[in-house]
């Protein structure tokens, strides 16, 4: 047995205050390492309390599907269940591409009544899972030339995203994970979607002069984004062998990940779900046309545990008395979804 096997197995978790089955949603990869890692946390995760199920399904580029995770609980005989999602970020995956799945399912199973939860999001476990890895790296065989702190650049690598609120939050992070630490300073970049790119993050972190840079791939398991991670931190090695290049794992199963999935799996049960809605884009899409200019009253609060009994058939928080005129921009989904996946 692994230390880490012992560190998962001693999660003492608080009691759930309902056994609603739950359906853990990942965002997928062709990676089969990584498509197992999030099998092996969903089954560490049932383990810790398996007095409800626990379902695991992707949302895209592997199966199984949220579609087929959905119709395994109603097989066994569930018309009730929570939805989480296991992203870092709120970005168009969590607002928009997930929910629109569950909408679908919920057309096939007019039966159905879900829960949407939060995603991890900035929490104080994640940064101290963090900071203790960091210290791993500051003496020993992880350190051999006795670097100090400030002589090193932490490279902080988000996935990146199209959505602003998401690529904010990375800033966010990596600021708060900097903030006392001694490290002469932290550069955040991506390795997709939007810039400062890997390679620009690297040539960035260079103007300081370090002797070292530690690169932090910010994700929860393997695949082919963090394996390129790896592979662009070796040539960055190979071709300024002055510095020292140190390339952190990404998070796998934690303890802090397990204790953080049930808060979330609580809070979505007792309706106490909150989230930042005044930056989403999908939200000014939906309720102002995209001219940016919301409606009051909307009621967007993301109070994903409230069952309203409207046509979404998920608790995403949405008052459908609209105070902005009679029409609903729920009440067509299929209008709706067309009109925000529009939305740059």
């Amino acid at each position: 047995m692994t230390s880490q096997t012992r560190d998962i197995q001693s999660v003492k978790l608080p009691p759930l205050p309902m056994k609603r089955p739950l359906l853990l949603i990942g965002h997928g990869t062709r990676n089969a390492q990584g498509r197992q890692t999030f099998l092996d946390f969903a089954t560490a995760y049932e383990a810790l309390d398996p007095s409800r199920p626990v379902v695991p399904c992707f949302l895209e580029l592997t199966g199984p599907t949220i579609q087929e995770g959905v119709d395994r609980c109603i097989e066994q005989g569930y018309t009730e269940l929570s939805a989480l999602p296991v992203l870092l970020f709120a970005a168009r995956h969590n607002k928009f591409d997930i929910t629109n799945e569950l909408d679908r399912a919920r057309e096939r199973h007019p039966q159905l009544k879900f829960h949407y939860g939060r995603h991890f999001g900035i929490a104080p476990s994640i940064l101290q899972m963090w900071r203790s890895r960091l210290a791993q790296l500051d003496s020993g065989d992880r350190n051999p030339q006795q670097i100090e702190r400030s002589d090193t650049v932490v490279l902080f690598v988000g996935r990146g995203s199209s959505d602003p609120d998401a690529n904010g939050d990375v800033y966010k992070m990596a600021r708060m994970l900097w903030e006392g630490s001694g490290y002469k300073n932290v550069e955040v970049c991506f390795i997709g979607i939007t810039h400062p790119r890997l390679e620009e993050g690297f040539d960035r972190a260079r103007l300081f002069q370090p002797k070292r840079i530690i690169v932090l791939p910010y994700f929860l398991f393997t695949g082919v984004l963090v394996e390129k991670i790896f592979h662009i931190s070796a040539a960055q090695q190979a071709q300024y062998p002055d510095i020292s290049i140190t390339c952190l794992p990404e998070m796998g199963i934690q303890p802090e990940l397990l204790q953080l999935m049930r808060d979330r799996e609580i809070e979505t049960q007792l309706g106490e779900v909150q989230m930042n809605c005044e930056a989403c884009k999908f939200r000014l899409a939906a309720v102002g046309n995209g001219n940016g200019h919301a409606h009051h009253h909307h009621g967007h609060d993301h109070s994903h545990g409230h069952s309203h009994g409207h046509d979404h058939g998920h608790s995403h928080g949405h008052d459908h008395g609209h105070s902005h005129g009679s029409e609903d921009p729920y009440a067509d989904l299929s209008a709706y979804h067309d009109r925000i996946w529009q939305t740059p």
